[in-house]
């Protein structure tokens, strides 16, 4: 008998289970057009399922609710958004460029998607503890991402070794995702977004960064 076993192979799925994975993403896809369009509160699982060219009973064979639904969307796009991130960082820049870069690359990539931000920004102050836990593990990889940079930073000797890298990640995120806020009610684009949080990040690191 040899040491290592083969990795047995992945079940195929049944035709049945492959449509119930379709529709999944069908109700999904119109779900995120829906939410990216009007935000959370306006959009109806009646007019998602319409979207989806399917009954409402459908949608809900599926999801247990319009919140449920929101929060697949949110963990789908959250995962996105954070693939776009780690690909904007540029590698071997400073830490203050990489932020920069690697931030600006978010709003250019999710700017459409306005409402969507703004409904996640405006549940988090009424949503349940639990719905509120679920939120935050969406943007887990996101706020990953910037930790990464920073842990980078330090290993170089950019940023201090006693810096608080939790906390700088909780800034930084925290200023990225406000400043959404000023394209809902000042109609910035995603330059402006980006020249602002540059302006910001150079604040954040400011005490952070080491000595030269």
């Amino acid at each position: 008998m040899t040491d290592s076993i083969a990795a047995s192979p992945e079940p195929r799925l049944n035709r049945r289970q492959a449509a119930k994975i379709r529709t999944r993403q069908k109700v999904l896809e119109a779900a995120r057009s829906l939410f990216a369009e009007r935000g959370y509160e306006p959009a109806t699982i009646r007019d998602i399922a319409k979207g989806a060219g399917m009954s409402t009973g459908a949608v809900f064979a599926n999801f247990q609710d319009k919140a449920e639904l929101f929060e697949a969307v949110l963990t789908e796009d959250m995962t996105r958004l954070a693939e776009v991130v780690e690909a904007g960082a540029p590698q071997g820049e400073p830490v203050r460029d990489r932020l920069v870069s690697a931030l600006s690359a978010g709003y250019h990539s999710s700017l459409d998607q306005l409402p969507l931000f703004q409904a996640i920004v405006a549940r988090s102050w009424f949503q349940p503890l639990a719905a509120e836990m679920r939120a935050r593990a969406a943007t887990r990889k996101l706020q990953l991402a910037i930790g990464a940079i920073l842990q980078d930073a330090v290993s170089r000797g950019e940023i201090s070794q006693d810096a608080d890298l939790r906390l700088l990640v909780e800034l930084i995120w925290d200023a990225y995702l406000s400043n959404y806020r000023r394209a809902a009610y000042d109609n910035w684009d995603a330059q402006a977004l980006s020249d602002h949080v540059a302006r910001q990040i150079d604040v954040i690191l400011a005490g952070a960064l080491a000595a030269r």
